[in-house]
């Protein structure tokens, strides 16, 4: 909209996803490109500061601290917050400007148009016209299968990852801290909220890909009870927060995509997980989608032929963001290690 283009979001889901899925680390450098729009994340979203991370063993021993992203000069930290939190003030955000989000519109095709343009066919057997077409569908995505069949597929890391919430423990809060312990059989991380609830999640080494409904027919208390076998003898403080775990416990399988050789074809274009999907092991993956965003719409504001616009896209971010999915898995690599 800011470049000049009128815009509709045609979301696969049946309705909006408020309370869908867990937390994540939106870090300042995505928190800056939002600020771009004048979107402030961390006070809508209940955003918790965390521009430090605090390594521990599973013994308890201080291993050391890093930085968790750069502290912007207006002060600004990294934040994690509830992704559906994050997903309803983009949402709410983009519907207050007049931009319409259409629901139960699973891509099925595309088709380019004699004139250049593109037209989006969907699951429920409707079409949508227009100049472009954006896949900002994930890691998973069908505009991506579409554009080039040939695509390399996520590649799974060997990792799942779970988590949830917690309370009734008396453990202080961890102002701007989050905490992640290396375990001899898994990783745990944690922060705790000055209203004493425990944000957590752990990563445990799987060397075969489950399947996503093997997954789900794992009820929480049988994670629980799993967990609990895994840090056993690693600090008591991880046990206590998972035997306080009220409500589901989340479990998803870890994925990333290195490389795509395609990132545009004619009048589509790639961004986010659709392209280069990032491990949650370095944090940017939300940051790296939003400076997409950005970046895209400003290729298309100053170079006024679309492919050319797509091209200088792919320049400026292409190495970027392939190094910090390299690192990602780097980090990954180093959890799924059991000794």
């Amino acid at each position: 909209q800011h470049a000049g283009i009128e815009a509709v979001v045609y979301e696969a889901y049946d309705a909006s996803s408020d309370y869908a899925g867990l937390f994540l680390n939106t870090a300042s450098n995505g928190l800056d490109a939002l600020r771009t729009l004048g979107i402030d994340v961390p006070a809508r979203a209940d955003g918790f500061p965390i521009p430090r991370m605090v390594m521990w063993s599973g013994t308890g021993k201080r291993l050391g601290e890093v930085a968790n992203g750069v502290r912007l000069p207006d002060g600004t930290v990294s934040v994690v917050v509830k992704r559906g939190l994050l997903q309803r003030v983009l949402r709410e955000e983009a519907q207050s400007r007049g931009i319409d989000v259409e629901y139960g519109k699973r891509l099925v095709s595309y088709q380019v148009t004699a004139n250049g343009g593109v037209i989006a066919r969907f699951e429920d057997g409707t079409e949508a016209e227009g100049d472009l077409l954006v896949g900002a569908d994930g890691i998973h995505s069908r505009v991506r299968r579409v554009m080039d069949p040939g695509a390399p597929r996520p590649s799974y890391t060997g990792l799942l990852s779970l988590g949830g919430y917690a309370n009734g423990l008396s453990i202080p809060p961890t102002p701007e801290t989050q905490h992640f312990v290396f375990g001899k059989r898994a990783f745990f991380g944690y922060l705790v909220r000055e209203s004493g609830e425990i944000w957590w999640f752990a990563n445990v080494a799987c060397p075969y890909e489950p399947s996503r409904k093997e997954l789900a027919g794992v009820s929480s208390a049988e994670w629980k009870r799993r967990l609990l076998d895994l840090f056993s003898g690693d600090i008591d403080l991880i046990g206590e927060i998972i035997e306080s775990t009220r409500g589901e416990i989340g479990a998803y399988l870890v994925h990333d995509i290195p490389t795509a050789p395609t990132w545009h074809k004619g009048p589509a274009v790639l961004i986010g997980d659709a392209v280069h999907a990032t491990s949650p092991s370095s944090g940017q993956g939300a940051s790296m989608a939003i400076e997409d965003a950005l970046v895209l719409a400003k290729c298309l504001c100053d170079i006024p032929d679309t492919e050319g616009a797509f091209a200088a896209y792919e320049r400026m971010r292409r190495e970027r963001v392939e190094k910090v999915v390299a690192y990602s898995r780097r980090i990954g690599q180093s959890k799924a290690i059991s000794n």
